[in-house]
């Protein structure tokens, strides 16, 4: 199945900014972040299709479905 992955901020550096990626049924957003080698523990905000994905990182993902990921936000 095609996802639409998006990342922002340091998450893009030596990775991509937008990519249409091709996974197997039954893929997790987690299984995306251990793909790209992102640490769940840098991980801010996901959005699937335009929404927070505030259930769980074990969420499988559909076909087509547009994966935003962020990371945690510093500064002050």
């Amino acid at each position: 199945m095609q996802v639409q992955v998006r990342l922002y901020a340091n998450f893009r550096h030596g990775r991509f900014n937008e990519q249409l990626r091709e996974y197997p049924p039954g893929t997790t957003i987690r299984h995306v972040l251990a793909e790209l080698t992102i640490p769940v523990p840098e991980l801010g905000t996901v959005f699937v299709d335009h929404k927070v994905a505030t259930l769980t990182l074990d969420r499988e993902l559909h076909e087509g479905a547009k994966l935003g990921i962020f990371p945690l936000v510093g500064g002050g």
